[in-house]
């Protein structure tokens, strides 16, 4: 049997590959090529004998004079000299031309021992490519300054021998980034751009304003800055934070100038990443509320909260029967518009009070004279209002599931997070349809058992996140556009503690929306994804291996009864052992096997997890305070 062979991840990438390993092992273990670990999964690689090195010798040939091409390939292979009459011969080709069935993101790379190439029919395939190239690269690559020079040991930088054809499954591969409950400089949201699109995400949603801050320069509107931006200083547990004090100085905060905007614009459009900007409305708008409080029915002068205790107390929402409101929103909308050159404007409309709008004088009369009988078609009649004003400015409007309630407005785009019924909804409709369902793409949840991570709110784990699948059964394929992975920041204060939410659940989102369907494989994912870490600990990223710890659950018999106890693992070669004595638990302990009984008497659970014989993760020590609340 010839030792090379060929995994066409389009339709085998599952099981097919393990009954590959298992009939190619017995025969030519020795022979067998080490598959690349490529985080999204291609969707097609062939392996072939053999390696390429490169060396200082080695050059870059780019076989196109567009400039673009040409940075993005000096920016992904830094210190290779560029010959473009380079024969092919023990050198890296670049050229654009078009790959018989592949579109504009589309790439084929074709690494041999005597060369590599790589072809794109457009910049963006290019890049990816690029991105690709660079993961199959030693993990050394990725040391902050690495350049390819004459210093560089001979060996160190080899590729193996592949083909790899590959496109995405959707276009609209997104993730999101709350700046407004936790600012970040500049600097971070291009680092912040410069991971996602290493993994192939090609949309940053930009969450620019909400309750506590407002982060955009306006200069027709400068209060909501010089105001709006800052709030009291804070810390600890986002709902335990202490309201602001009168008179307290308001120092935490900040915002992006014009022209800081422009420059992480073009920066992320260098990485093929398209910016959407956020301006959350007709909720979440405290903040620019305590800028221009006559932007409220109450017209109240308010502080801005560092926490989310004022909701349903103060008026955080935008008066919807005042045509000063839509002035306001057509002067930010105008700036807005010019400053991002993505066709989208996002409005947010979630989580929007109305209790303050049913009380309003002045909202009586509009609802009666536009024959409006709830509150829920106030909010419909505010987005198409707005829907207006974002198409005069040349962009649509994207928003958030909630804008379905009291009527979609005609154009709008749906961002599905409340599960997947509101994609679903809208897509009925016809509408398209970005899925973003907080129990797989919601990165600021839980991601292990809670008495082992940072505190937070819900779950979504490793697994719950690669089990993300956009496209429900009954729905048409082609309105949805694709996904999105967010990271709310209300419980994030650093920016090492970003990248420890983000990664590695951020991996696990970029293939569901890059890879084809077929290619999900959890436990190959995994072993992927840990050579990955290596990568990222040369690139001095954080990340969690939270998918390590035992997760437990607690259900109780009747009320006032005994607890059963039941404790999971996300991988499924993993041994649990507990303690409920008090003691440590180790491979000696008790081993789980079945939902047990927790002992009267006892007052806490540990539990540690075993991995190939050695120990994994961290150990829990649960108390029986927490374990009857989760019984709860």
């Amino acid at each position: 049997m010839n030792s090379s062979f060929v995994l066409r991840t389009a339709q085998t990438l599952g099981g097919w590959r393990l009954l590959c390993v298992a009939v190619l092992l017995p025969l030519a273990a020795a022979a067998q090529p080490t598959l690349p670990a490529l985080i999204p999964q291609p969707q097609s690689i062939q392996l072939t004998k053999g390696q390429f090195t490169i060396t200082p010798q080695t050059q870059l040939a780019l076989q196109t004079p567009v400039a673009e091409v040409r940075q993005l390939v000096q920016t992904n292979l830094p210190g290779l000299r560029i010959n473009d009459l380079a024969r092919p011969a023990n050198n890296i080709t670049v050229r654009l031309a078009a790959v018989a069935g592949l579109g504009s993101e589309g790439y084929e790379l074709v690494v041999t021992p005597t060369g590599i190439r790589l072809t794109a029919p457009a910049a963006a395939g290019i890049f990816y490519g690029l991105q690709t190239l660079r993961q199959l690269l030693p993990p050394d690559r990725e040391r902050p300054g690495f350049r390819f020079a004459g210093n560089v040991p001979a060996g160190s930088t080899t590729l193996p021998a592949c083909t790899i054809r590959d496109q995405p499954r959707f276009g609209w591969r997104g993730m999101m980034l709350d700046v407004s409950r936790s600012f970040f400089t500049k600097d971070y949201v291009k680092r912040f751009i410069d991971l996602m699109a290493r993994y192939k995400y090609n949309v940053f949603h930009w969450h620019l304003t909400d309750d506590q801050g407002w982060r955009i320069e306006i200069k027709s509107l400068p209060n909501l800055t010089q105001a709006g931006a800052w709030r009291a200083p804070r810390t600890g547990p986002w709902n335990s934070r202490e309201n602001p004090i009168p008179g307290e100085p308001q120092t935490y905060g900040g915002f992006y100038t014009q022209d800081e905007i422009r420059e992480v614009v073009r920066y992320a459009a260098e990485r093929q990443v398209m910016v959407v900007p956020e301006i959350d409305m007709p909720g979440h708008m405290l903040a620019a509320i305590s800028a221009y409080p006559s932007l409220t029915c109450s017209g109240k002068k308010v502080p801005i909260y560092p926490n989310g205790k004022f909701y349903k107390l103060e008026d955080n929402t935008l008066n919807p029967c005042s045509d000063s409101t839509y002035l306001f929103v057509d002067k930010v909308f105008t700036e807005v518009a010019a400053l991002f050159p993505a066709p989208y404007i996002h409005i947010g409309g979630d989580e929007a009070y109305k209790g303050f709008w049913a009380s309003c004088e002045a909202c009586k009369p509009l609802m009666a004279a536009n024959g409006l009988k709830t509150v829920e078609e106030l909010q419909s009649y505010f987005v198409r209002r707005v829907e207006k004003i974002v198409n005069s400015k040349g962009k649509r409007l994207i928003g958030w599931d909630e804008i379905l309630e009291g009527g979609l407005a005609p154009g709008a785009t749906v961002m599905s997070w409340r599960g997947m019924n509101g994609g679903i909804a809208a897509a009925k409709q016809g509408r398209p349809v970005i899925m973003t369902p907080y129990q797989n793409c919601y990165l600021d949840l839980y991601q292990g058992d809670p008495s082992a991570e940072p505190s937070t709110y819900s779950l979504c784990r490793l697994s719950n996140s690669y089990a993300f699948e956009p496209v429900p059964d009954s729905v048409r394929s082609e309105l949805i556009l694709g996904g999105q992975a967010n990271l709310w920041t209300e419980s994030i204060p650093t920016t090492r503690h970003a990248e420890y939410m983000v990664w590695p659940r951020a991996f696990a989102i970029a293939e569901a929306l890059w890879s084809p369907k077929s290619s999900r494989n959890w436990t190959d994912f995994i072993q992927r994804m840990e050579r990955h870490f290596v990568r990222f600990d040369a690139a001095g990223v954080n990340y969690s291996r939270s998918y390590l710890n035992p997760f437990v659950t607690v259900q109780r018999q009747g009320p006032g009864g005994l607890l059963d106890v039941i404790i999971t693992h996300e991988l499924p070669d993993t041994d649990l052992y507990y303690t409920t004595d008090n003691t440590l638990p180790d491979a000696q302990s008790p081993r789980y096997m079945q939902p047990f009984v927790f002992p009267k008497g006892a007052d806490r659970l540990r539990v540690v997890a075993y991995r190939n014989g050695q120990p994994v993760g961290r150990m829990l020590d649960i108390p029986l305070t927490d374990l009857a609340a989760r019984a709860r």
